[in-house]
């Protein structure tokens, strides 16, 4: 399976074909505003990693110092944008944190993810567990666009950048740093709301330099 050392783009590609049609049909809300590069200097402060407040009894979780997530900009003030902005923030975390734990099935994965998400999301960190490799260092999630589509799916874009983080393999201790050409990488997430009010990944769509 190729695929960069963090980005998940490439290990999507390499599992099954990414539905662009997934983050809509033709309209403005499939294609993302213009988007420039995540480099974490902006002034906004990093939205906290706390989970989503409602009645739903959702999973904690805990990143290591080793490896942290800041989120720049994360929030809006309208309230059914910021849950899709919570819920997709939370799964990000979780595929990370289930890498670094090493859990595939991670409980978390399938409370944030659902369908090819998930699916291809387990095999990503497979894919790191098979090669005796966890993640290091420091991303940087910024811009995102949040947006509730007329059949009341939502749409969740992002940029990550990954200039500062690494994979590290945990027998050698080699360390491979994220390419600088491709650190920039632009998500475009589908999300269904259950009936429990979260909001679930279905689809992911990434492009590595896409935020440059």
């Amino acid at each position: 399976m190729n695929r960069r050392p963090l980005s998940i783009a490439a290990a999507l590609t390499g599992i099954a074909a990414l539905l662009l049609t997934a983050c809509g049909s033709g309209s403005d809300e499939s294609t993302p505003d213009k988007i420039k590069g995540a480099g974490g200097d902006s002034n906004s402060p990093s939205a906290s990693a706390s989970v989503p407040k409602n009645n739903v009894d959702r999973p904690k979780i805990t990143l290591p110092k080793s490896f942290q997530a800041d989120f720049v900009g994360w929030s809006n003030n309208d309230p059914k944008l910021q849950a899709i902005l919570d819920d997709g923030r939370e799964r990000l975390r979780g595929d990370y944190a289930a890498i670094i734990e090493r859990v595939p099935q991670a409980h978390y994965m399938a409370f944030y993810n659902t369908a090819t998400a998930l699916t291809t999301g387990e095999q990503w960190v497979k894919g790191f567990i098979s090669k005796n490799e966890t993640i290091t260092g420091k991303v940087s999630v910024s811009n995102p666009q949040a947006r509730v589509s007329p059949d009341g799916s939502g749409t969740l874009f992002y940029c990550v950048d990954e200039g500062k983080s690494s994979t590290k393999n945990l027998k050698t201790a080699k360390v491979i740093h994220t390419p600088a050409d491709s650190a920039h990488v632009l998500y475009q997430t589908k999300l269904i709301k259950t009936k429990q009010g979260v909001w679930q990944t279905k689809s992911i769509t990434t492009t590595p330099g896409g935020c440059k």
